[in-house]
Parts: structure tokens; sequence; C-alpha cells
């Protein structure tokens, strides 16, 4: 990772540390009021691609009633570089699980999975039309890990391998 002044102005806006941590405290959020457990390390990889690609993230709010595995069935070009934007994002990913760490948002549980520390983000869903279509679908996603429940059917349908 280049040093923060360092990054160009789009980069710093779009992969701010602040907000993909939001994105996937929303998403361990939502997966925590389904599962217990916390949701797996593995996963929170796939929380900002699939969130701030904004192809995949409409065609995901479209479908937000379906299942995440029948939206992705009936709409497969959501896959298409799918495994390089996921490749690409994992700096981003783990320089926003650090902040989140850092800043006691987010916890380990002893099994190694993450869990969200309660209030320390606002509940409510706030900004600009595409910031707060970006957390919404950071929820769903969190909800439909936790149902699926399963990191092999969720990798393997979204041709990823960990």
């Amino acid at each position: 990772m280049k040093a923060w002044n360092h990054r160009p102005v789009e980069i710093r806006n779009l992969f701010n540390p602040a907000f993909c941590g939001l994105l996937l405290h929303r998403a361990i959020s939502s997966h925590g009021d389904l599962s217990h457990d916390g949701m797996p390390f593995s996963l929170t990889f796939l929380v900002l691609p699939l969130c701030l690609h904004k192809e995949t993230r409409e065609t995901l709010a479209a479908g937000n009633r379906s299942q995440l595995l029948r939206v992705i069935e009936m709409n497969q070009e959501v896959l298409v570089n799918f495994p390089k934007r996921a490749s690409d994002l994992v700096p981003y990913t783990l320089e926003a699980l650090g902040m989140l760490l850092e800043r006691q948002c987010i916890e380990i549980t002893d099994a190694g999975s993450l869990r969200a520390v309660p209030n320390t983000v606002r509940k409510s869903v706030t900004g600009t039309t595409e910031s707060v279509s970006c957390q919404k679908v950071s929820r769903f996603i969190g909800k439909e890990f936790a149902r699926i429940d399963d990191r092999v059917t969720v990798y393997t349908t979204l041709g990823v391998r960990p």
C-alpha cells in the first residue's frame, strides 16, 4: 500500500478506510443478527467487491428480496472479472479491518471470526445516494452470508478461491 498522501485523489475517496470499514462493519453486524458465531474472516474479502462495483451493487439491490445465490444465478454478468476485483481489493479490505480493530468497532472471536461491537457505529444509514446504496447492499450481503452459512458455497458461487 502506498502512503496515504501518495495515493491519487480518486483512490483516497473511493477506498477511504473509514468508508470501507463502515461497509465491512455493516456486513459483519448484519451477519451477527442471524449468526452469533461471527462472520468468517475469509468472507470479509468478498464484501467490498460486491458493494463498490456499481453494476454488481445495483443488481444485488434490485434483487434484495431474493436470496443472494438466486440473484447471482439469474445475473451471471456480475461474475465477470469478479475474482480480479476481489483480489485487487484485498489491501483495502485489510486496511479497513485494521482500522475497525484499532478503533475497537469489531472484535475477533476465539474461533477467529469477526463480530461487530455494539454501539460503535451509527445504526442509521445516511450519506449520498450512492453511499447509502453501498451500505444497504453491504447489510444484505452480511445477512445472506449468515443465511448460507457455508464459505465454500459462497466462494464457489462467486468463482473465487480463498
